[in-house]
């Protein structure tokens, strides 16, 4: 099972490093919530690599190399300054946050539910559903409920 609060720690400690770019693990889970990350505008852009660099050209995934493989994600900045302030994980191994679509309309209204604070202007959340990785917004129009994994502004 991937670790999405590693990804959070790494995208994190990326903008606060002031990097271009960040390798993280190529995992199906990563690679949807970079794609949330990228839609949503926080990040410039994804590509599969090794762990030296991005591929300039296609290579696909091997049984020999698989534990060489990385996503690279760009980093995007407005005037010297990240675009992405914080993320962080809600749902962490020892409490698992998983909410109904009524609580997640609290959420998305900035109340409070269970024990998280709402969303601010700006602000997104991701969860896993029955439909994949989506932004919290996705997942009230289809109606599901889920696992919050993060929350990001």
């Amino acid at each position: 099972m991937p670790r999405h609060y590693d990804l959070c720690a790494r995208v994190q400690n990326g903008f606060r490093a002031r990097l271009r770019r960040i390798a993280v693990p190529d995992t199906k889970m990563n690679l949807s919530i970079a794609n949330v990350l990228y839609k949503e505008g926080f990040i410039a852009g994804v590509s599969r690599g090794d762990h030296v660099q991005p591929d300039a050209a296609y290579v696909a995934t091997t049984p020999d190399n698989i534990a060489t493989r990385r996503l690279w994600l760009e980093l995007k900045y407005n005037n010297d300054e990240p675009v992405l302030k914080k993320m962080s994980a809600v749902s962490k191994p020892s409490k698992k946050i998983v909410m109904k679509v009524q609580e997640l309309q609290n959420l998305a209204a900035g109340n409070r539910a269970q024990f998280i604070k709402g969303l601010q202007p700006g602000e997104i959340a991701i969860l896993t559903t029955n439909y994949g990785i989506l932004e919290l917004r996705e997942a009230l129009e289809k109606g599901a409920g889920g696992e919050v994994l993060c929350r990001a502004i």
